[in-house]
């Protein structure tokens, strides 16, 4: 049974989804969060169990985060995907903070055909750890700000957090 938060931020109100895990920061791996009316975001149910001491860990994190303290996160992550998905989500994982990779290079570095920058776009649409996972570093090849499940004011919001210029 999913253990879920909720956290203030300044992109409103995150819902945070963890499992138990003894092996994990404040005993709990993350396998979500979601922003406000995200697209495919997670709601919790009425069986799930509200838990805040057991993301204490993420939310310290994230509120170093967002107050400009911290550049990577230190949490466990699980989620469960495809494994082309899981490919394109680690490649998300190796964009550095402040940067930012067109979809066309994340689907050269997990050795995908061009054709297949579409499906690399599907996968990274359906990244369940938004800013966990920093989906918001990718942009269109132009620079162009595109996608972003929590919508792109969000997206250039943190970008600017990272010292991105994400004025497109």
């Amino acid at each position: 049974m999913p253990l879920y938060t909720l956290l203030d931020s300044p992109l409103g109100r995150l819902t945070l989804v963890g499992e138990p895990s003894a092996d994990a920061p404040g005993g709990t791996v993350l396998i979500a969060l979601s922003l406000p009316g995200q697209k495919g975001g997670v709601v919790p149910s009425g069986d799930w169990i509200r838990e805040p001491a057991a993301f204490a860990e993420a939310e310290r994190q994230l509120k170093e985060y967002f107050a400009g303290e911290r550049r990577d996160f230190a949490l466990t992550l699980a989620t469960r995907g495809t494994a082309f998905r899981e490919r394109v989500w680690t490649a998300l994982d190796a964009i550095p903070y402040g940067e930012t990779a067109s979809y066309g290079e994340i689907a050269r570095r997990i050795g995908a055909t061009r054709p297949a920058v579409r499906a690399v776009g599907t996968a990274i649409g359906a990244n369940p750890l938004l800013i966990l996972r920093p989906c918001h570093r990718v942009i269109g090849a132009d620079g162009s700000l595109t996608g972003y499940a929590g919508g792109l004011d969000r997206k250039r919001t943190l970008l600017s957090l990272e010292g991105v210029d994400a004025a497109r």
